[in-house]
């Protein structure tokens, strides 16, 4: 169970160590407690207009930190991420924030050397984020899980301050709805980052 959570996780010598969830990261600019607030009635809306578990997360290093989640009622679903961080190159919500970073922000988060990531197959993914609007993780963090993740923005900023996404079950995912959730995704974005805008000041 622990290493299912993600609080241990076994290495090569068949011995456990801390896992994500108890590893410290890198801060985050982002305002969470006023975005975990402010963001539940959103992901709550989106998770029922959409069927599925919604997520908040935010860029902290090179890591994306699930501040807040939304399950959908379905039996097979997504369970809560809270808490949670995952590497933002794989992940969804991420790689938007990601896409939204300038080359010399993304080669200095990247400058210590990471055999897991390849930066210039990543910055040319970043360039299809961008001109998409959205991203996708097809099972790059976990076997049955497909996600779909769009940047959230204050209506006066262009960088983004977290990111929302749609996590389901890959057995149900299908290409056809990608439109739909892109759409609702922007339109979910688009009104938390207005609350977020007003409650800032």
């Amino acid at each position: 169970m622990l290493v299912y959570t993600d609080f241990a996780e076994q290495v090569d010598d068949r011995s456990y160590q801390a896992g994500p969830a108890l590893r410290s990261t890198a801060t985050s600019k982002a305002p969470v407690a006023l975005l975990r607030r402010l963001a539940q009635p959103h992901l709550q809306e989106l998770m029922e207009r959409v069927g599925e578990t919604t997520n908040l997360m935010v860029l902290a290093g090179t890591e994306v930190r699930f501040v807040s989640t939304v399950e959908c009622n379905q039996i097979l679903r997504v369970g809560d991420r809270g808490g949670q961080a995952l590497p933002a190159h794989l992940a969804s919500g991420g790689k938007t924030l990601l896409a939204a970073l300038d080359e010399e922000e993304l080669t200095r988060l990247y400058r210590e050397p990471d055999e897991s990531v390849d930066l210039e197959k990543l910055r040319s993914e970043l360039a299809l984020v961008r001109k998409r609007g959205f991203a996708i993780n097809d099972q790059l963090t976990e076997t049955g899980v497909t996600a779909v993740g769009g940047a959230m923005r204050r209506p006066d900023d262009e960088k983004p301050v977290a990111a929302l996404s749609i996590a389901a079950p890959t057995a149900r995912f299908d290409q056809h709805l990608l439109p739909s959730w892109v759409a609702t995704l922007s339109e979910t974005a688009a009104g938390l980052g207005r609350d977020l805008s007003a409650a800032a000041g």
